[in-house]
């Protein structure tokens, strides 16, 4: 091979690299921490942090794909009355995800059941909720310079104690990804909720910078999101947002 040809073949493989960096449903078991520090809250005025953990793995029954996901959050909220902050571990969320066969192998489809079980430490962590719905995600890679889909989440309480407010909520993550070259690229991917207990909700706006690099048989991924509110009611919603990431899927 030429080195012209060599360094076309590793600028490809490069390309095809940041352009999965990003995709929720590529076949590769994945490991991401990612952090969301709250400047201010609606109506507190105070701040907050989330920080998440999570982990994707593909796997198969039978002759179907599908992609699991777990994702355990690590708390530090304002708590009433006095403002003082608790720090913990919030509950677990699950989801298995089928992956539908679309007929291009650069736009994945999947769609399945989650589950979130109430594992806080401390009850102003969490729900004290078991709670269960649905996740339906779309992801489209066909342009190596642009991807973009969304997640789409449900879910409604079932058990767990009675004394906390049932849980009722949606949420819609649209995402999308420019890259400019060498692993460096635009992104924007903003998390809207809506309660359909109490109707309060949450609209967030941002546009962040992401490096993806490659070492050996892993794809390292790091990305900061400034994130502004555009529309939000209730209390506890955050104002502005600075979303960070450090994302790892590791090669077959």
């Amino acid at each position: 091979m030429s080195h012209h040809a060599a360094a076309f073949a590793q600028d490809q493989q490069a390309g095809n690299a940041a352009a999965q960096a990003n995709n929720p449903l590529a076949d590769m078991t994945a490991f991401n921490i990612q952090d969301y520090y709250i400047g201010d809250l609606t109506e507190s005025d105070e701040s907050a942090n989330q920080a998440w953990l999570r982990f994707a793995k593909p796997f198969s029954v039978s002759d179907t794909d599908w992609i699991f996901r777990a994702s355990l959050p690590i708390n530090s909220f304002p708590t009433a009355p006095d403002g003082d902050k608790e720090t913990g571990i919030g509950d677990l969320n699950m989801f298995a995800a089928y992956l539908f066969d679309t007929g291009n192998p650069a736009v994945s489809f999947g769609f399945g059941p989650q589950i979130t079980a109430p594992t806080a430490g401390k009850d102003e962590l969490g729900s004290e909720k078991w709670s269960g719905g649905v996740a339906n995600v779309l992801f489209n890679a066909s342009s190596p310079t642009f991807q973009y889909g969304y997640l789409l989440t449900w879910q409604e309480s079932f058990a767990g104690e009675d004394d906390r407010e049932d849980v009722n909520s949606a949420a819609f993550q649209p995402f999308a990804f420019y890259q400019l070259g060498g692993g460096t690229y635009l992104r924007a991917a903003p998390i809207w909720l809506y309660n359909l207990e109490n109707g309060n909700y949450s609209m967030p706006l941002g546009v962040g910078v992401g490096q993806v690099f490659k070492q050996d048989k892993t794809v390292y991924n790091l990305f900061v999101e400034p994130q502004f509110s555009v529309a939000d009611d209730g209390p506890g919603q955050p104002e502005w947002q600075i979303f960070l990431g450090f994302n790892m899927q590791f090669l077959n």
